[in-house]
């Protein structure tokens, strides 16, 4: 992502502790000092962006930063209360409550009858509960504090409708690889030479961070530390680094979005897109089962009757990973997304299913016509129960034609099968019997 900012780093000798013996972490060296600084985030802080529109009007207001960690949440924050002149308090939601919030509150209240203004940063704001995220909200509308929240989870489940109606919501991504080439460089620049890396090695590391800039830092922190002869290769790093840990939350946005990323690629018929979803979830931890039992669903779902036999291998290599276990059962449900992503598609069997559900609904409690109803007994078969039924298979073509919906009810159409694959052969089916049908005057 191209940065709207020049974001030449500073020369290393104008700043503080830019030596070799410097004690602090090289990401806390390199924290930048103004918004200039930032590397990356230009759809938020360029000056036609959002923040870079509110500082140019003065009319800052409250806001949460949705992001991954090491994109610049809390950095940002910062330079914000710098740059509108307020004063800046940072506490997080995992080690404050309620008393500590109302001294946060009366300090700022405080602050304010003195001329200042407070730009509160609450980081991990999603983990306040709802009586907690109240408490926020007159000290928002009377001025007392500008509200800057940080979180990795989607607000619009995790944040009260009260909270966000008051916040502006911002968007912060993960870094590609060029700002974090960039950053990289800058550690350089900071520690007063060059990574002991060759081209590929580089390339690793920077891929290694996964989009996070402070992991990319502690990383250059663990290279810049080695003593070596020669610029090591990419295999030679990877034995020394231990790669970053894909992010992945199984019961969070990850998760949905990722099993979304599946299904869909499974939809639009992209075998070498479904495997690799499928591969992100296997390493990031998802249990194979609840991928079994997705999978079984778009076969049902997606592939329906235009390819009978995809349900069936579905389950088949849900029983192998249960009977292999991990890694080899998963090879199975590998092979079970390719074939689906590459079976003919047809969602007309889960169309006709819907639409059938919500005239049951609609119809209520009609009964069926008496002639198909059951006469077990002689004061049913009085009420003519049975009565004027006629055996299918006793008629030409084993078809009668008769009414089989409620009498008072029209004749519905659910199932529209479409020309792809096996349902193109029931297609004839379904055209067949409509026009016997049609014949029969039913």
């Amino acid at each position: 992502m191209a940065d709207l900012f020049d974001s030449t780093p500073q020369p290393a000798p104008s700043r503080p502790d830019a030596s070799a013996a410097a004690p602090r972490p090289l990401a806390d060296r390199l924290r930048p000092r103004a918004l200039t600084e930032v590397i990356g985030q230009a759809h938020v802080l360029g000056p036609e962006a959002p923040l870079g529109a509110m500082l140019a009007s003065g009319a800052l207001s409250s806001l949460v930063f949705w992001g991954p960690p090491g994109v610049g949440k809390t950095t940002i924050a910062r330079l914000l209360a710098d740059a509108t002149d307020l004063h800046f308090v940072q506490i997080s939601a995992i080690f404050t409550g309620v008393p500590e919030l109302r001294k946060v509150f009366e300090a700022a209240k405080m602050r304010r009858g003195q001329g200042r203004g407070t730009l509160l940063f609450v980081d991990e704001i999603h983990r306040f509960n709802k009586a907690q995220q109240d408490s926020f909200l007159p000290h928002m509308e009377d001025g007392t504090i500008l509200l800057v929240g940080a979180t990795t989870e989607n607000p619009s489940f995790e944040l009260n409708a009260a909270l966000l109606s008051r916040a502006q919501v911002l968007v912060l991504e993960r870094l590609d690889l060029a700002d974090l080439e960039r950053l990289a460089q800058r550690a350089e620049q900071e520690l007063r030479r060059s990574l002991p890396l060759d081209g590929s090695a580089r390339d690793a590391l920077l891929e290694m961070a996964d989009g996070d800039g402070r992991a990319l830092l502690n990383l250059i922190e663990q290279v810049a530390a080695w003593k070596l002869d020669k610029p090591l290769g990419r295999e030679a790093l990877t034995t020394r680094l231990t790669r970053r840990a894909t992010k992945y939350d199984k019961s969070g946005d990850e998760h949905y979005n990722l099993i979304s990323a599946l299904h869909k690629s499974v939809r639009g018929s992209d075998p070498d897109a479904a495997i690799y979803w499928l591969a992100r979830m296997l390493t990031g931890g998802e249990d194979p089962r609840y991928l079994a039992r997705r999978i079984l669903r778009m076969a049902i779902e997606d592939i329906g009757l235009a390819d009978p036999q995809a349900q069936t291998l579905c389950q088949h290599a849900w029983e192998t990973y249960e009977r292999l276990g991990s890694p080899e059962g998963e090879l199975a449900l590998g092979q079970a997304v390719i074939y689906l992503a590459l079976a003919p598609k047809s969602n007309a069997g889960y169309v006709a299913y819907k639409a059938a559900m919500a005239e049951a609904k609609k119809s209520g409690s009609e009964p069926p016509p008496k002639h198909i109803r059951n006469a077990p007994t002689k004061l049913m078969k009085e009420q003519g129960y049975g009565a004027g039924y006629a055996y299918d298979h006793d008629q030409e073509d084993a078809f009668s034609g008769q009414n089989y919906f409620p009498e008072t009810m029209k004749r519905g159409v659910y199932y529209l099968p479409v020309d792809r694959g096996f349902e193109r052969d029931l297609k004839k089916r379904v055209d067949f019997f409509a026009n016997l049908r049609a014949k029969k005057g039913g």
